[in-house]
């Protein structure tokens, strides 16, 4: 298909997470996604561009099985696992251990609790913080720990609603370094999908999509999103 975007040439059934037609409106009527189509084929790092109000939390919200569409199809192979801005609104016990112990499977033994958690502290950098209390934890230190929680109740698809909204510069890159290497790890690489309004941001991602009123655009490198928004918003580029 000449000029076609290959990101795009992805056959719905051989994705992981495919949208087909999905709509969803509120109980007083107002549409929030409409017809909202798309594909994530591989795993990796993919972020959503959006004006407030576009539909990226509900859409989020749906994939997650918190809200169910009005109508359409949609495939998911992976686990989801939301992750709010806020790391406090999800962050319950009081040290990194007794939290991380509330995500891991039931019917593990003790000893591959302790495993497990220790694995995934090391994956985020936060192995000597085990017995950390989570009140003396930074900012960007709270939002990989919830990472971690999401690693050890086997999650394989992250959603994260802008996790850097509320971060210093240097805990922001920290987590987008993060995320990025769970997501192209060669061993067990997860899928992020990654709600931002940075643009720096994107120089990080697999692919970038803008959704606008309750449609998701085709995925670009983060290189021709940024490059597209600068030119739609008359900044040279």
């Amino acid at each position: 298909m000449k000029g076609a975007n290959p990101l795009d040439l992805v056959r719905d059934e051989s994705s992981l997470l495919s949208f087909k037609k999905v709509c969803f409106s509120w109980p007083n009527g107002k549409k929030v996604l409409n017809k909202c189509s798309f594909s994530i084929p591989k795993p990796g790092l993919w972020m959503l561009l959006g004006a407030n109000g576009s539909g990226k939390s509900t859409l989020f919200k749906i994939i997650s099985g918190m809200l169910q569409p009005d109508s359409g199809e949609i495939s998911c192979k992976l686990k989801p696992s939301l992750m709010f801005q806020n790391p406090d609104h999800q962050l319950l016990m009081p040290s990194c251990r007794s939290d991380l112990l509330l995500s891991l499977p039931r019917n593990l033994k003790l000893q591959d609790r302790l495993k497990r958690i220790k694995e995934a502290l090391k994956q985020v950098d936060l192995e000597d913080l085990e017995s950390r209390p989570i009140h003396t934890l930074s900012g960007g230190q709270k939002q990989r720990l919830a990472l971690a929680g999401a690693l050890v109740s086997d999650a394989t698809l992250l959603l994260l609603d802008e996790p850097t909204a509320l971060l210093d510069p240097i805990s922001q890159k920290i987590v987008l370094q993060t995320v990025q290497r769970l997501c192209r790890s060669t061993s067990n690489p997860i899928t992020a999908l990654w709600i931002t309004h940075r643009l720096e941001e994107l120089e990080f991602c697999d692919g970038a999509a803008r959704m606008e009123e309750g449609q998701i655009g085709p995925w670009l490198s983060g290189y021709l999103q940024i490059k597209r928004l600068n030119l739609l918003a008359g900044r040279r580029v």
